[in-house]
């Protein structure tokens, strides 16, 4: 196509920006170096991306722009489908009328900036930045990698005819307006969004074909840099008064906690049970739970028949206290929903008019539409169009909003509703389990991703003290951070393993038994199931992150929870088992660490003080049986 040159004017280009197509739909590289650039054509300003001219491919090019009175016929190389920022990414998705703009087999776009409705930016991959675009059509261009950075100059150069103001539903989205509207202008230096320091590690990235694939680390904005390398304000800052935490080498990454092997002794075998089948026969005249802990034992060693956990789940997630009656239950059921309607209609009597000026509300009603559009659709519960379940999925996420103004709608909350919804088929009873599961795992969404860097933290503490040759490997390959475990720990193995297994798994783990980390344990039970794939191989970072994603649905969960329960019985055994190990497991708390770890203690006393301090604080009465 050729350009008229008066008509034409080149405003920004920045070479180095990566496109990521579908690996899984072609066959085709997925990782396309090119330029991306700000032009004016006839005074209209858009934003382009083209790739380098040897960068040719079989999708043909696209113009991402509306033609007023013209159709267009779906591009068919791109999967409408829709996935959040933490989940597997391997689609591009195009909204508007594709177009021709160079010669067939490239990828391009070109973005009017008055259409751009969203930019959200995010760092991926130690350090290296991406944005995503999304057109007032309401879907994303194909995410944006800067390998060599340049996202503060597009900003800047973008500035100059859109003004970008921070979403007050995501802290990771701005909005965009015309500079002649009546949004309120922020300076540039304000919005903060970008700052292109990146890594020596950085060019291992370039041209990875699976580096999008575990998106959960673009959720959080500097989560890999302090990760790696955390702050002196991080989660166990290294001080005199934490003489626990040894002294670590500047080059070391801050994950190193545990410095010396551990003599853990033989690993026991562990046993699993028949489910729970039987519930009239824990319920006295009155209907109360008579045994609650005998319960809960018994949901952990075999978690529980089908027809049963509609009335079980709804003690273990908090719905029922274990101590209430029939009739106090009735009581309850009756108070709860007369609530859960109340919050219910605050949203539904909202008008359009009125939603139009709720960019609260209505950013938190598209989240949760595309994410319902794609929750589960395989289950039947969840399949086809004007499926009531789609339905009940929906209100359900929008009244939480209204119960939890703090938190309101995060991605990844619709896939822990789903199983409570499919078993419950309730409006009301799953609206109050759900908030009983957001309790344990709220802070897994929380924007800071505080609870998230611990709990990697945690699980290489874990990993050291079990398998510290596997850990050495995973250094070796930059993979020490255990990243890729992101979301294992986010949404509690919801994509790894086949949803009736996840019905049994989270059962299992609402006991709280045998620890309240028993997640983390689970994750290492997977990780060393895979030992002799990952060391016995060539495995590098790259690679190492596709063996892991191709877990998904390979795994026996009988055999994961039986190795779980072993490896924790093997550590609670070990009599001189590091005070962070006891930390993350529960046997000592953190105010007692500085006290148990002095150098004047026994180590035998220091153990039974442990056990002590943990019989008082734990929420459970689990005693392993050791063979």
């Amino acid at each position: 196509m050729e350009e008229n040159v008066q008509d034409y004017k080149l405003i920004f280009e920045k070479e180095g920006v990566y496109l990521h197509t579908n690996a899984k739909r072609t066959n085709q590289d997925t990782s396309i170096p090119g330029f991306i650039r700000i032009v004016e054509r006839a005074g209209i300003a858009a934003l382009e991306w083209s790739p380098l001219p040897d960068e040719g491919r079989t999708a043909p090019a696209v113009l991402y722009t509306k033609k007023d009175g013209e159709g267009g016929e779906e591009e068919t190389h791109f999967d409408p489908g829709y996935e959040p920022d933490w989940a597997v990414i391997n689609t591009v998705v195009k909204d508007c009328q594709p177009v021709p703009i160079q010669e067939a087999g490239q990828w391009a776009f070109s973005l009017p900036l008055s259409e751009l409705y969203s930019l959200r930016r995010a760092r991926f991959s130690l350090g290296r930045n991406f944005i995503v675009l999304t057109s007032r059509g309401g879907h994303p261009l194909p995410p944006l990698h800067f390998h060599r950075g340049g996202t503060r100059e597009l900003l800047r150069a973008m500035h100059r005819y859109i003004v970008l103001d921070q979403s007050p539903v995501d802290g990771r989205l701005f909005l965009a307006y015309p500079r002649d509207s009546d949004a309120l202008p922020q300076g540039f230096d304000k919005l903060q969004l970008f700052d292109d320091g990146g890594s020596d590690l950085v060019s291992r990235f370039i041209q990875d074909p699976y580096a999008t694939t575990f998106g959960g680390f673009s959720k959080v904005t500097n989560f890999f840099r302090a990760a790696i390398r955390p702050p002196e304000s991080s989660i166990h800052p290294r001080s005199a008064q934490d003489p626990s935490l040894p002294s670590q080498p500047d080059d070391e990454p801050g994950f190193e906690l545990i410095t010396c092997g551990v003599e853990l002794g033989p690993r026991p075998e562990a046993t699993r049970g028949q489910p729970l089948d039987k519930w009239e026969d824990f319920l006295d005249p009155e209907g109360r739970v008579k045994n609650p802990e005998k319960v809960k034992e018994l949901v952990f060693r075999g978690g529980i028949t089908p027809s049963l956990r509609k009335e079980v789940w709804k003690f273990l997630l908090g719905f029922y206290p274990w101590t209430s009656t029939t009739r106090e239950r009735e009581d309850i059921l009756r108070v709860k929903t007369d609530e859960y309607f109340r919050m219910k209609v605050q949203w539904k009597s909202v008008s359009e008019e009125q939603e139009m000026r709720n960019s609260l509300l209505r950013g938190y009603r598209s989240l949760i539409e595309r994410d319902v559009n794609r929750t589960d659709r395989h289950n039947t519960f969840f399949s086809g169009n004007d499926n009531p379940g789609l339905t009940l999925l929906h209100d359900v996420l929008m009244t939480y909003c209204m119960y939890n103004f703090d938190l309101g709608y995060v991605q990844g909350m619709s896939d822990l509703l789903a199983p409570i919804l499919f078993v419950t088929q309730n409006e009301v009873e799953s609206f109050w389990c759900l908030t009983g599961f957001m309790d344990l795992v709220h802070h897994n969404f929380e924007e800071s991703q505080e609870a998230m860097k611990q709990q990697l933290l945690q699980l290489r503490i874990l990993l050291k003290a079990l398998d510290p040759e596997l850990c050495d490997f995973l250094d070796s390959q930059d993979s020490g951070s255990l990243c890729f475990c992101f979301r294992w720990l986010l949404i509690w193995f919801k994509r790894e393993f086949s949803f009736e297994d996840i019905l049994t798994l989270w059962e299992v783990l609402w006991t709280c038994l045998p620890c309240e980390n028993f997640h983390l344990v689970i994750a290492c039970s997977i990780l060393q199931s895979q030992r002799g794939e990952l060391i016995g191989s060539n495995h590098d970072f790259n690679t190492i992150l596709k063996h892991i994603n191709e877990l998904t649905m390979k795994l026996d969960l009988q055999n994961i929870l039986r190795d779980s329960e072993a490896i924790y019985l093997q550590l609670v055994q070990c009599k001189e088992l590091p005070v962070q190990v006891k930390q993350v497991l529960g046997l000592c708390d953190s105010s007692s660490s500085e006290e148990n770890s002095s150098e004047s203690q026994s180590d035998e006393a220091q153990h039974l003080l442990c056990q002590s301090q943990a019989g008082a604080a734990s929420s459970s009465s689990y005693v392993p049986t050791y063979p």
